[in-house]
């Protein structure tokens, strides 16, 4: 009965996953890996709450290639293109927009 009962909880859980376009849930893995790179680096200069704004902000302003290149990075220290490809970002008027509208100082 347990494992019939376990069963019918994985199916469940991933029931939804099979009803998502692949295309989607790369899209939301990509963004999620370039989150886990991004968030670090805008943490040295700002507490958690605001940094997990920016972030957001950081990454909606990014491009899909550079989220691409964002993720790449991960599970290492972010190097220096990688911070400045994450300042670049930070520095577009959408991304400045979303800062002021979150109440996020805005990156100099």
């Amino acid at each position: 009965m347990q494992m019939i009962s376990q069963v019918a909880r994985t199916l469940v859980l991933t029931l939804p996953l099979l009803a998502c376009d692949p295309g989607q849930v790369a899209d939301k893995v990509v963004r999620r890996t370039a989150e886990s790179v991004v968030f670090p680096v805008v943490n040295i200069d700002m507490p958690a709450d605001p940094a997990r704004l920016a972030t957001n902000c950081i990454l909606d302003a990014a491009s899909p290639d550079e989220l691409q290149l964002l993720a790449r990075d991960v599970a290492v220290e972010a190097g220096t293109a990688t911070k400045a490809t994450i300042r670049t970002i930070a520095l577009r008027p959408a991304a400045q927009s979303c800062f002021a509208a979150n109440g996020v100082p805005p990156v100099r």
